[in-house]
């Protein structure tokens, strides 16, 4: 397969718009660095290494009550400024590219729901939506907003102070600031409530992978955005499309788990080279 790498971005969005013209239907598949020009912070440096510390595993959620307070005291406080966040021009141009039929299905890791706020209608997102709850007793799936009414009742007078913010809503705080913060149950059955997404250590659920896997059977092309694809969630995808001998072009800064079998891959900022390959497409 050919592999081509320059750093001329007129070049690059020549190319990716004569990808996509040339292409009858497109599986998109998006990371992290879709949402970075929005304010999200993304997890991994140009290496595919971990910026961060692990984030929390399911099984330690599920069974570890000072686990569960450490987590909800961080989300409380970063979901005030993750839920601010608005789309970006990569978020636009995916929707535009939606809009003009040249996308079938839009892949996402994320759990912003900015492809959404952006106009994208078919999107299937594979860790979830950090909007909703949900109870892990009765399956009761709520707002995230009213949620985190009851966790602002439940805690009055809390306070931290925010050392830095992390992914996903997360935000780091003194270890201190978590042990007294109290967490309200389930408003039904009186269960646990976790983020309606999929936590490390645990499964996408299997209607999302089978309805994923057909968007790329589908599809005669797949294009990857911003994903490092070092997670297996959506590397699956990718492996797919290679071994039914599709072109793979992927966007993205830095290393990716699937370089060494893409077709084309641009190392560019994915905002700036989609909204130079739409200006040539229009």
């Amino acid at each position: 397969m050919l592999k081509t790498h320059t750093s001329n971005l007129s070049y690059e969005a020549d190319w990716l718009a004569n990808f996509i013209s040339g292409s009858a239907s497109l599986a998109v598949l998006c990371g992290a660095g879709v949402s970075t020009a929005s304010g999200i912070p993304d997890y991994r440096d140009r290496n595919g290494a971990p910026k961060h510390a692990q984030p929390i595993q399911f099984n330690e959620f599920i069974n570890s009550e000072r686990c569960r307070k450490r987590y909800w005291a961080r989300s409380y406080i970063g979901w005030r400024r993750f839920s601010r966040a608005r789309p970006n021009a990569a978020h636009e141009a995916l929707a535009n590219l939606e809009s003009v039929g040249s996308v079938d299905t839009l892949i996402t890791q994320n759990v912003d729901r900015l492809h959404h706020a952006a106009g994208s209608q078919r999107v299937i997102e594979l860790h979830g939506d950090l909007g909703h709850v949900r109870c892990l007793g009765c399956g009761e799936l709520s707002a995230r907003g009213e949620f985190q009414r009851r966790l602002k009742k439940r805690n009055p007078d809390w306070h931290a102070e925010v050392y830095r913010y992390k992914p996903d809503g997360d935000a780091e705080l003194a270890e201190s600031s978590c042990r007294n913060f109290a967490i309200p149950a389930c408003g039904e059955c009186d269960d646990i409530v976790k983020p309606d997404v999929v936590m490390f250590g645990e499964a996408v659920p299997k209607e999302r992978v089978r309805d994923a896997t057909a968007v790329v059977d589908r599809s005669d092309a797949l294009l990857v955005v911003g994903s490092s694809l070092m997670v297996f969630s959506g590397f699956r995808f990718a492996r797919q499309a290679a071994e039914q001998k599709k072109p793979i072009v992927i966007v993205n800064q830095g290393r990716t788990r699937a370089d060494d079998f893409a077709t084309y891959k641009v190392e560019a900022d994915c905002a700036q080279v989609l909204s130079s390959a739409i200006e040539r497409l229009s």
